[in-house]
């Protein structure tokens, strides 16, 4: 079979420009795709092909992420609010009327902002290493980021500076990692070439500093998980340094309708364990389209 082509589109959201990668025929039903932290759509770059066989498959980048536009923090708010708000104009421009949401590291708070108000869209949730339960914390930083979240003082800022250097762009990428010679460099290279651009680390300090609030809004998640019972596949790298794997098992606690599957490896799953996940995904998707799940 021939692999499906990937399209490499821009479209104006609040007057932002939104860069997207689509792939897959149009009547068929709709995978978005939300990165993570420090990506952005380049990390599906292997997943795209094997889902665009059938189906249609959208991956855009955040703004301040990837080839999206990034707006100075004067005219911009980098909040997960903010973003989210962003992303529901992209899937409004777009005409989006139903998707199973595939959700990953900072695409989760953001993803299922949109799941809360979209509740009627959403035909699935796929996620890996996308948090929304406490349980799944792992206190990565040694209290730096929670001082942070108490108190944004200049001194708890610039300790947390060195988390957005080379060394812990790698750290995100290869911690975990039984064989690290399986990801692939190129990642890595681009996530901290854009990190570097001037303004971007204290763009994203922002962002992470707001994350405190998305664990405000996970009773609200969760309570959407046990009342509207959306299908969930939640695939993990069990050694993610991140997300443990109880955030994974909390889908299950709350919605029975939820498949869950470990992954020997890291936070970026995808990068060591693509066709695992991928053939995952598929049996996931096909319950949905015939109208069961598990």
């Amino acid at each position: 079979m021939s692999k499906e082509a990937v399209h490499y589109c821009t479209i104006q959201v609040h007057g932002l420009n939104i860069f997207y990668r689509e792939s897959g025929s149009k009547n068929s039903p709709v995978i978005l795709l939300m990165h993570g932290y420090p990506s952005s759509s380049f990390m599906f770059r292997n997943l795209i092909p094997v889902l665009s066989e059938k189906y249609h498959v959208i991956a855009p980048d955040m703004p301040g992420f990837g080839f999206s536009d990034a707006p100075p923090r004067e005219n911009y708010q980098y909040t997960f609010d903010n973003i989210a708000y962003t992303m529901q104009g992209f899937i409004d421009e777009l005409g989006l009327k139903s998707f199973t949401l595939y959700i990953f590291d900072y695409g989760a708070p953001v993803g299922l902002r949109i799941a809360l108000h979209n509740p009627d869209k959403i035909t699935g949730i796929i996620s890996q290493n996308g948090n929304a339960y406490e349980e799944g914390l792992l206190d990565w930083s040694h209290g730096l980021v929670k001082a942070y979240w108490e108190s944004d003082t200049k001194e708890n800022r610039e300790a947390i500076r060195r988390f957005f250097t080379i060394e812990g762009t790698n750290f995100q990428y290869h911690e975990g990692v039984a064989d690290k010679t399986l990801v692939s460099p190129d990642g890595v290279f681009q996530d901290q070439q854009l990190m570097d651009r001037p303004g971007m680390v204290e763009i994203q300090m922002d962002l992470l500093y707001d994350y405190r609030n998305n664990i405000i809004l996970y009773t609200s998640f969760q309570k959407y998980f046990r009342e509207r019972k959306p299908p969930i596949l939640a695939v993990w790298g069990n050694k993610d340094p991140y997300f443990s794997p109880a955030g994974a098992e909390g889908f299950r606690k709350d919605n029975p309708n939820t498949t869950v599957r470990f992954y020997n490896t890291g936070h970026f799953a995808l990068e060591t364990h693509c066709d695992e996940i991928a053939n995952e995904i598929l049996v996931f998707m096909e319950k949905i389209t015939i109208g069961s799940h598990d």
